[in-house]
């Protein structure tokens, strides 16, 4: 197969239903501000007692560290009670009593304070169980795009775990199994618990929307050792915070007589319980059996956009119609010409769709 490729931007032929907006994860601040030279306290959690013989030794040999010499306190989970730490501290019996999982999850680590769950995982990856959780109250140097940093308030769902794989041509496709996963929980913990449907939308590569504002997005992020891909997932998701944008609950408010309200626990739990399933059908069958599922999630089936393309000294318009996925995990899209292309990000923004690269397939 030819591919030719040349720099364009676009713009929609017909308005999205999704307003463009800064991220709705979380404001940004300045992260100096909420710093502090006290230790993060991690506390050290397990479904079974496989887990817990790991977080002991994690705590006995002081494994745990963050990034540029930040120090962390390691606390085992029997010890969550002897600190008074409110009714919005994340309940880690909840969460472990509702997963159902076999590898995912199944370590958990909570701090009620800290810089980026990411930075925990990815920064020990090599000492932790594969498959491990960390989730945090509240963060400051939250990870985004291109190293963008987040501040994300209370209320806000914030965890990032690790897996491994060995093909890396399957790597960039798995922020779309956690995207389906996200999205499928949501609609799970609203049949478990009989609340109203509450659609969240998947914008491609990685955003989640909800009433045409974003609500959630993801961050994976990969490193090559050993012959693997040591890979680590991201998640930010509002449940309970309104600000600056809306969340799961106000949502909720709005379709419901009665003051139901999505714990952050079971929307966790529930992730992990669809990822599994969807990560084990996607490494043994391949993203193509997820696609149809996909599909139906996402904001761009169909969707009309204008390509301006640089051609010398002019500029080219072309309409294109995004069609789905590309075996590599790209937009694939289709000329009025009826040629076909494949849509590539250029650059870091707000709204991936200002800016592609787009390439020919012949």
């Amino acid at each position: 197969m030819l591919v030719q490729s040349s720099r364009f931007h676009f713009r929609f032929l017909f308005p999205p239903i999704q307003k463009r907006i800064p991220s709705s994860l979380s404001f940004s601040v300045a992260s100096s501000a909420m710093d502090s030279a006290s230790p993060s306290m991690l506390f050290l959690c397990g479904k079974s007692s496989s887990e817990w013989e790991v977080a002991k030794s994690l705590k006995i040999n002081d494994t745990l560290n963050l990034p540029n010499g930040g120090k962390v306190s390691a606390l085992l989970q029997s010890e969550i009670n002897t600190f008074r730490f409110g009714e919005y501290a994340f309940n880690v019996d909840l969460f472990l009593n509702s997963l159902s999982t076999k590898r995912f999850g199944r370590f958990l680590i909570w701090s009620p304070l800290l810089p980026s769950t990411h930075d925990v995982v990815s920064h020990n990856f090599c000492e932790l169980p594969v498959g491990t959780v960390c989730v945090a109250d509240t963060q400051f140097k939250g990870r985004g795009r291109s190293k963008n940093a987040w501040e994300s308030p209370r209320g806000c769902l914030m965890f990032s775990f690790t897996l491994q794989m060995e093909d890396g041509k399957t790597v960039p496709l798995v922020q779309y199994v956690v995207s389906l996963a996200v999205t499928e929980a949501i609609k799970d913990v609203c049949d478990r618990n009989g609340f109203p449907f509450i659609n969240v939308r998947i914008k491609w590569p990685n955003d989640l929307y909800l009433n045409g504002l974003k609500v959630g997005g993801i961050l994976c992020t990969s490193t090559y050792k050993s012959k693997k891909f040591n890979v680590s997932c991201g998640i930010g998701f509002n449940v309970g915070n309104e600000k600056p944008t809306t969340c799961l609950n106000t949502v909720l408010k709005e379709l419901s007589t009665t003051p139901n309200e999505f714990r952050r626990e079971d929307v966790m739990a529930a992730f992990f319980n669809k990822f599994e399933m969807f990560y084990d059908i996607f490494i043994n069958q391949g993203f193509q059996t997820l696609e149809e599922l996909y599909y139906r999630t996402w904001l761009h089936s169909g969707q009309r956009v204008i390509v301006q393309e640089k051609n010398e000294d002019r500029v080219v318009e072309n309409v294109v119609t995004i069609q789905g996925l590309t075996s590599s995990g790209y937009l694939l899209a289709i000329g009025d010409d009826n040629q076909m292309c494949e849509l590539h990000p250029d650059g870091n923004s707000f709204d991936f769709f200002k800016g592609l690269v787009r390439r020919k397939l012949e």
